[in-house]
Parts: structure tokens; C-alpha cells; sequence
């Protein structure tokens, strides 16, 4: 009896362990039950592969999310080791692949984003239309329930106009924010709104310190300008998919938040900053604030500067208007996040810049690092070819001996300056838009503000045609053409 009842117990717990709202399809049983859902995504994977790896935790946590929503959208995922016959049969060539599928066929590859916020908002946005219509009290008490905000218009007859504006919104805003309308009485008895487009905020989100809902303010184009603007309050949740839409001045408190497991210790926090944000609107004081969590945001922890963030602490990191980035340098106290976002709006902290130490300059090619940028690179006297690189990366070694040939063979002309810079050691402004290496951009003298992408071959003549026809002023040794000028030793 006893080892009976403990094999019931094991055969739970295994279950339990396990248990997942992925679907697991395979050649026997995929072309079946595709054709049971109205849309799915699909993951064809392999077990080595590093990507899907990476993809697997975030793939499951969308899967429960989604699996929640109305309508629910299912996650499947098949082995390609394995499954052979429909890899094959969808063209399958590397790994992810991931494809979405509308009532048994494939409607489209999957391009979005591979986190589990950017996995449920893009498939929310793709099932079903862009909002929905609320007919009874059982719909709208349903909608309101969500864990996001819930964006929705309560309309009479006579606001045709108004309610266009809410459906064109939405087919603009469906893919980050959940729109429906209604028209029903009773819901708007209930509601207490009439001729009105009200944000609401999640119920976990509810504070003493702010409303729950604000009023739309305005028709037209204004109602996305406003949605955009106020939805989030006055202490966001920031997530890896909605970090882009915070408006800046912006401070966030990186710390453990956690939404599913604990959210009254998040609560207890983020109330406790809501009482700064509150202290400081009132006032206005031109700064936001959002929460996020620090295990989530860990890599930008480092881009200021936190290498080794502890799990309990709490860090206070900031944009400034121009995309400048400052840190609280003090402990975290309530009083310190407050003075921290009076003297980021008055301008009266320096911006946190990750650097190298400026180097002595004994080469052709000059190196530059954050903290002599300005000095180098913005030195409205010069046009300067700058080498953005990695130290790891091959082509760049590769480049070097013609880099450097390059910047000795221009050393002479006084008005050019050859640079590079180690990418992974410093802060490059965001004008200079590096997303690998090297990446290679031209800025001329007085217009720093508009450098140029170098998109051309990388052999020292090509360099050297590109400088010649782009530089400000004619170089004293080349023609605008590249060749060289001839000299009068040369006409002898």
C-alpha cells in the first residue's frame, strides 16, 4: 500500500515537473492537428542548437500567457532530428525556424521578437481582430481582468466618429496595447463613462497614489498621441518589449520584480516610488519613472556600469532627454530616488559614460574611447573616418594592417583624421547606429550631426577614392577622383 501510494505521489510530482502549455506535435500527428486551430505558432527546432536553447524558457512562458488569451493562440514546437517529414515538408533549412499558422496553412514567417512579451504581443495582435466588441457586463468584466491595460471606448449612437477614431487607432496600436468598445446600457451604467475612449490600468497596477483609468483627451490623431503618453502612469512597468515607448527624462528602479509569483512585494516598492513620481507631478517636475526587473535587464545593467548587479538590491539608472545615461551613485533610499530625478531634470549630475582611458596618441590611426570623443571625432576643424570594432572579431584583424597603411599613407593631410574605436569598451552616441563589426562611418567637418554609413570595399585605394571624392575640402595629394595629383617633378 505504501509503495503503491508512493508511486501515485511520484507519478504527480513527475507530472507536475513537466507539465507545459507547449505543444509537442510530430510527423504522425502534426498535419491533424494543425488544421484544429484557427492560428498557432510553430517552432521547428533542434535539441543542440544553442539559439533554440536560448528561445526555450521565453517560448514557454509566452505559451501560458497565450494560452490565456481570447482567443487562446497555441505554441507548438517540433524536433527536426526527428521529425523529418514536416521539416521537409516546410522547407525547414536552419534553426529556429519559426513559422505562424492560420486555419491548417502557413501564413507567414515569424520575424518578431524572440522574448515572451514580444512573442504575445505580436500573436495577440495577429489573432482576431484589432479589437474587440463588448456585449454583456460578462465580456466587459472579463476584458478588465487582464494583466495589461485595457483600452476602451463606451459609446452611444450618436459617436460614430469617435468610435472610428478608437478602430483606427487600434489597427495601429494592436500589436503593444488591448482595444475593444461597447455600446451595451448596462455596461455603461456600470462604468459610469458615456462618449468617452478610457485607458485602464491593470488591477496589480492599482495604487492609491493615481487613478485607475484616465479619460482620453481629444479626437483624431490625438487619441494615439495620448494613449502613448499616458498609458503607462506614473511608475510604468518597463518590459524588454514596451522599453522603446518610455518618453524620456525617464527613471527606472531595477529590483525583483515579479508580477506572477510576488506581487505585493513588487507592489510595496513600486507604491513606495509612486509617492516620489506623485510628489513630483504635482509639481511639475518634467521626469517619468518606471519599474523593471533587474534579472530581465541585467545586460543593460552593464552598459552603466553595474557588472555583478546582487539579486536584492536596487539600482536606479536614468536617460536623459538626449539619450545621455546617469546613475545613482548613493544607496538606495527613497529620499536619495527623489533628489536623484530633481537634479537629472535641472542638469545637475554628469552623464555616466562608459570608457576607456584616454590613450597617448602615438599612432596614425588615432584611438579614440567615450571620454575623447567630442575632442576627436566632433572636432568641427576635421572630417574623420572612424573604425567602430571588437577586439574578438576576425574581420577586423583582418582590416587592421590596411587601416593602419591607410592612416600613414593620409598622414599628411592635415585637414583628415583616421580613428577607431573598441566598441565593447565604450559608449557610442547613438548618431552612430553599430550593430556589428567593424562598422565604419564618415563624419564630415561642421555637420557631426549627420555622419555617414562607409558601405564600400575596405582595400586602402578604395578608402582612399571614398575620402577624396567625400572630403570637405580637396585633399593636397589626390584628385577628387582618388588618383594622385601630379606633381611638378612628375610633369618633368
Amino acid at each position: 500500500m505504501h509503495s503503491i501510494l508512493f508511486l501515485s505521489c511520484f507519478v504527480v510530482l513527475i507530472t507536475f515537473a513537466t507539465s507545459s502549455d507547449v505543444h509537442v506535435w510530430t510527423d504522425s500527428d502534426f498535419e491533424s492537428k494543425v488544421k484544429e486551430h484557427d492560428i498557432l505558432l510553430a517552432e521547428f527546432y533542434a535539441p543542440w542548437c544553442g539559439h533554440c536553447k536560448r528561445l526555450a524558457p521565453e517560448y514557454e512562458k509566452a505559451a501560458t500567457a497565450l494560452a490565456k488569451n481570447d482567443p487562446p493562440v497555441a505554441l507548438v514546437k517540433v524536433d527536426c532530428t526527428v521529425e523529418t517529414k514536416t521539416c521537409t515538408k516546410y522547407g525547414v533549412s536552419g534553426y529556429p525556424t519559426l513559422k505562424i499558422f492560420k486555419n491548417g496553412a502557413v501564413a507567414e514567417e515569424y520575424n518578431g521578437p524572440r522574448e515572451a512579451d514580444g512573442i504575445v504581443a505580436t500573436m495577440r495582435s495577429k489573432a482576431g481582430p484589432s479589437y474587440r466588441v463588448l456585449n454583456t457586463l460578462g465580456d466587459y468584466e472579463k476584458f478588465l481582468e487582464h494583466n495589461d491595460h485595457s483600452i476602451i471606448g463606451y459609446f452611444d449612437s450618436e459617436t460614430q466618429t469617435l468610435k472610428d477614431d478608437l478602430v483606427k487607432v487600434s489597427n495601429q496600436l494592436s500589436e503593444k496595447f488591448r482595444f475593444a468598445y461597447t455600446t451595451a446600457k448596462d455596461i455603461l451604467e456600470k462604468a459610469g463613462h458615456s462618449n468617452k475612449i478610457v485607458v485602464h490600468q491593470p488591477k496589480r497596477l492599482h495604487s492609491k497614489f493615481e487613478d485607475a483609468f484616465s479619460v482620453v483627451e481629444g479626437v483624431g490623431d490625438k487619441i494615439k498621441t495620448f494613449i502613448q503618453d499616458k498609458i503607462y502612469g506614473l511608475v510604468g512597468h518597463r518590459i524588454s518589449s514596451n522599453a522603446a515607448d518610455f518618453t524620456k527624462p525617464t527613471v527606472v528602479v531595477y529590483y525583483n520584480v515579479d508580477y506572477t509569483r510576488d506581487t505585493k512585494g513588487t507592489n510595496y516598492v513600486r507604491n513606495r516610488i509612486l509617492k516620489v513620481a506623485k510628489k513630483l507631478a504635482d509639481e511639475n517636475v518634467n521626469v517619468r519613472f518606471a519599474i523593471s526587473n533587474l534579472d530581465e535587464f541585467r545586460q543593460e545593467l552593464t552598459q552603466f556600469g553595474v557588472s555583478e548587479a546582487k539579486k536584492d538590491a536596487k539600482y536606479v539608472l536614468a536617460r536623459g532627454a538626449k539619450d545621455e545615461k546617469y546613475r545613482m551613485s548613493e544607496d538606495f533610499s527613497y529620499e536619495a530616488l527623489e533628489e536623484f530625478a530633481r537634479k537629472l531634470v535641472k542638469g545637475d549630475i554628469e552623464p555616466y559614460l562608459k570608457s576607456a582611458a584616454v590613450p597617448e596618441q602615438t599612432e596614425d590611426v588615432k584611438v579614440v574611447v567615450a571620454k575623447n570623443f567630442e575632442e576627436i571625432v566632433n572636432d568641427n576643424s576635421k572630417d574623420v573616418l572612424i573604425e567602430f570594432y571588437a577586439p574578438w572579431c576576425g574581420h577586423c584583424k583582418s582590416l587592421a594592417p590596411k587601416y593602419d597603411e591607410l592612416a600613414k599613407t593620409l598622414s599628411k593631410e592635415s585637414d583628415i583624421v583616421i580613428a577607431k574605436m573598441d566598441a565593447t569598451e565604450n559608449d557610442v552616441p547613438s548618431l552612430y547606429n553599430v550593430r556589428g563589426f567593424p562598422t565604419i562611418f564618415f563624419a564630415p567637418k561642421n555637420d557631426k550631426n549627420n555622419p555617414r554609413k562607409y558601405e564600400g570595399a575596405r582595400e586602402v585605394d578604395d578608402f582612399i577614392k571614398y575620402i577624396a571624392k567625400e572630403a570637405t575640402d580637396a585633399l593636397h595629394g589626390y584628385e577628387r577622383d582618388g588618383s594622385k595629383k601630379k606633381t611638378a617633378g612628375d610633369e618633368l
